[in-house]
């Protein structure tokens, strides 16, 4: 959510952002909050020239009674009665007011990095920068689904039975590469000097709405029954949901988190859930990296959060790009985003395997999230980025290390977590 100041001085610029997000329906909302913004601050000037009033004439109360003049007084009296009555009908109005102005401005979407390239949708993403040499070995590599299987490291069958499609059974070995991996991302994190956190998995509506917007929510979130609680999609919106309504010292910042969880997701959209594979489910785990900070480190931040996910899949030798998010793939309330993309020697291209983004002061604004400095409390900057989410991140091992005669090696690094395991081959 962005400062209703802005609008107030620059509604142009604001609307510039909206049609270069190609948003023109979001257009009117510009023009709606200034109207609403003028109705508030014209009714606290009528109510500060009432409250000058009453006490003017409560003032003269006490003189006329002094005086003997009760009847005057309780003419008086009447008048201070009559202004209390219309101040707290004023003020419901005011409420009711800025509560409209909110709901608007949670809808208008945050002012985007001026280096974020234009366009309409995921397919004017621009490629920044490519981290290894893919390679396609002479051989054929089967689907992941097949390869796990033939491995007994999975069972969508069972889970459609238990849970429906978009649920799978991890087992054996391919369960432990794939938990190998989320230990290692935790360790690795931990290494760059960020406190490790298990966050709670379901979150208030108030936190929902204060890290993401409604059309995000509508599209991910899965609602507990007769609870104001969610399953979180992603373990970053409980943990910056941790500092909701808090001032925090100066000298605390940067703070830096990596943190485990599950994910839940209902993945409605034209790209539904894969029935066969485990690319895109409605549950799956994830290590995670949140970084609050001033706004002006924000950007030197940003650039070393999606550095230490190429890092993180550089470390297991698999091939990586980055993808520069444009303007309409770019969620309402980021800045700036980038993918990194892991490569599918089976597809012969890139997949997405993690997002890193910057917020600006949008989620601090909507939660209150402040830092105390030298010079008076302001809103925070905040960051989020995927170190590994898994199966996409097992999906991309598993690709790059089949053999020809259907065994997996185990990359170096996770082989510690797999005590000391060097290849998972068929049963």
């Amino acid at each position: 959510m962005i400062d209703i100041k802005l609008i107030r001085d620059d509604k142009e610029l604001v609307k510039e952002n909206i049609r270069k997000k190609f948003q023109d329906e979001k257009l009117p909302l510009v023009d709606q909050v200034l109207e609403l913004d003028k109705e508030v601050r014209d009714l606290k000037k009528e109510g500060d020239i009432l409250r000058a009033s009453r006490n003017s004439i409560s003032s003269e109360i006490g003189q006329l009674m002094r005086n003997g003049n009760k009847d005057e007084a309780e003419n008086k009296k009447n008048k201070v009665k009559e202004i209390n009555e219309k101040l707290i009908d004023m003020e419901m109005r005011e409420t009711s007011l800025n509560d409209k102005i909110k709901q608007i401005m949670m809808k208008i979407p945050n002012i985007m990095d001026s280096s974020v390239p234009i366009g309409e949708d995921d397919t004017h993403n621009v490629e920044n920068e490519r981290f290894g040499e893919p390679v396609v070995p002479n051989y054929e590599i089967p689907h992941h689904a097949d390869i796990c299987e033939s491995l007994g490291g999975l069972d969508k069958e069972s889970a459609g039975r238990t849970s429906g499609n978009g649920f799978y059974y991890l087992m054996g070995d391919v369960a432990r590469l794939h938990s190998a991996m989320i230990a290692y991302a935790r360790d690795f994190m931990i290494d760059k000097g960020f406190t490790y956190c298990v966050p709670p998995f379901m979150i208030r509506s108030d936190v929902v709405d204060g890290v993401m917007s409604f059309e995000e929510m509508d599209a991910m979130m899965y609602k507990i029954e007769n609870e104001d609680l969610y399953l979180i999609g992603t373990s970053e919106h409980s943990m910056i949901g941790k500092f909701k309504g808090q001032l925090l010292d100066e000298k605390e910042l940067p703070i830096m988190m990596t943190s485990y969880s599950p994910c839940f997701r209902k993945e409605v959209g034209s790209h539904g859930i894969e029935e066969r594979g485990l690319y895109r489910v409605h549950q799956f785990e994830k290590e995670e990296m949140v970084v609050l900070c001033k706004a002006e480190d924000g950007m030197n931040w940003y650039n070393k959060l999606w550095n230490y996910t190429v890092e993180f899949f550089r470390s297991l030798d698999i091939p990586v790009r980055t993808l520069e998010c444009c303007s309409g793939d770019l969620a309402d309330l980021k800045v700036k985003s980038c993918d990194v993309e892991a490569w599918s020697p089976r597809q012969k291209k890139y997949f997405e395997v993690g997002s890193c983004s910057i917020l600006g002061d949008a989620q601090a604004r909507r939660l209150s999230i402040r830092a105390k400095g030298s010079e008076g409390n302001y809103l925070v900057t905040t960051l989020n980025n995927t170190v590994v989410a898994s199966p996409r991140g097992l999906i991309a091992v598993i690709e790059n290390n089949y053999q020809e005669d259907g065994s997996i090696l185990i990359p170096k690094v996770l082989q510690p977590y797999m005590g000391g395991k060097e290849r998972i081959e068929k049963k």
